[in-house]
């Protein structure tokens, strides 16, 4: 920071995530800055371009990065954005950090790697606690969330939430405040939880405290189904090849393709009803919706083959159900999933498939059929074909 002619002369700290993350050996992908001391007019007068909207945020000239004024905040109204900011040269460094949510995350460091660490941030990390910082941790519903999805990220390094800061979240659960956040919010820190090491532990955390009965009633109707689910988010299917070559997109593709899958083993025992309310609910991504229905419809279909041998109608309907005819490429992550734990019945449905679909519509057509005696005849053909592979492999 020392060498950035335009940073020259301005009291500047590191915050948030990169010192913590740093001090915990975790990655760090990003850097968020703070600006002690210094006015609007002094950024823009550097050349740097204000992009906040609620408070003062400016992007680097050269870099991009954003660098916001040192502030606070005061709550006024309900949920997470019933704020009034306050900033100007007046706020110190202590009084920033102390509007944050956890002490992990009040901590910053100055350019020569002075540490401030008013409310012993480090101390927590070394004892591997998610701490609140003070009792305006009630002030904001968004932080029952947050400290979940951190739970998620660090459980596997031995971290949990310290007592006093789960008898804050339950008294956020229990405020009604939970309800005033949009379900925006809520879906983007559930879909970020979906991508840490142990996102079993947001769901559980989010249970302990009585928010998940607020936020998603349907996961909680059935406790011991629930922890099955929890159990299922690490049993995933094989990652699909999609095509892509370039190797940071494939990255994400899986990422996002790892958030859905969990999201789908979470929901995959709730019935039509319960997963359509969810999804309207949290107003959920189309392809998050989908793969929830495909997986519970799997699931019924594994299920219905423990009870008796699975009929040529019961296949075909399944197929039908996950619209392979249209979209072949949903079939091989179904197929993964059965295999997890029916191999056998996967391998016997990857068959049936290949002799209903040599049966050509166009074929059908040439032999004189049209409009509905068309589609019926297709369906008999392709019955006839799956009964004769699972005649034969009975």
């Amino acid at each position: 920071m020392s060498d950035d002619r335009f940073l020259d002369g301005l009291e500047v700290y590191c915050v948030g995530g990169a010192v913590r993350d740093a001090r915990l050996g975790w990655p760090v992908y990003d850097h968020d800055w703070v600006v002690v001391g210094a006015s609007v007019e002094d950024m823009t007068r550097r050349g740097f371009t204000p992009v906040g909207r609620d408070f003062p945020v400016f992007l680097h000239p050269v870099t991009h990065e954003e660098y916001a004024l040192a502030r606070t905040e005061r709550k006024r109204g309900h949920g997470y954005t019933g704020f009034v900011v306050h900033a100007s040269p007046e706020v110190s460094l202590e009084d920033d950090l102390a509007r944050r949510d956890l002490t992990i995350n009040a901590m910053a460091e100055s350019a020569d790697g002075t540490l401030t660490d008013p409310y012993h941030g480090q101390r927590d990390l070394a004892a591997r606690q998610l701490r609140h910082v003070s009792p305006a941790f009630v002030e904001d519903p968004l932080r029952v969330l947050r400290t979940s999805r951190f739970l998620a990220r660090y459980r596997g390094l031995g971290f949990a939430i310290a007592s006093d800061t789960l008898a804050l979240m339950r008294e956020l659960a229990d405020s009604g405040e939970l309800g005033h956040l949009v379900a925006e919010r809520v879906w983007t820190e559930t879909e970020k939880a979906l991508g840490e090491p142990s996102p079993e532990a947001y769901f559980t955390a989010l249970d302990d405290c009585g928010a998940l009965e607020v936020l998603m009633p349907e996961l909680t109707e059935d406790r011991v189904a629930l922890a099955a689910a929890l159990d299922r988010l690490h049993c995933l299917p094989a990652p699909q090849a999609d095509g892509k070559t370039d190797a940071e997109g494939a990255a994400d593709s899986e990422i996002g393709e790892q958030r859905r899958w969990r999201w789908a083993r979470l929901l995959e025992h709730l019935d039509g009803d319960a997963r359509a309310a969810l999804a309207e609910r949290l107003k959920l991504p189309k392809a998050y919706a989908d793969l929830a229905r495909q997986a519970a419809r799997t699931r019924a279909l594994r299920l219905d083959s423990e009870v008796a041998p699975l009929t040529a109608r019961q296949v075909l309907d399944w197929y039908d159900g996950i619209d392979v005819w249209r979209r072949d490429e949903r079939l091989a992550p179904q197929l993964a999933l059965l295999a997890l734990d029916e191999p056998g019945l996967a391998r016997l449905l990857d068959a049936a498939y290949q002799a209903a679909q040599a049966i050509a519509p166009k074929e059908l057509l040439a032999e004189g059929f049209k409009g509905k005696a068309l589609g019926e005849e297709l369906d008999r053909r392709r019955q006839a074909a799956i009964a004769e592979v699972l005649a034969d492999a009975s």
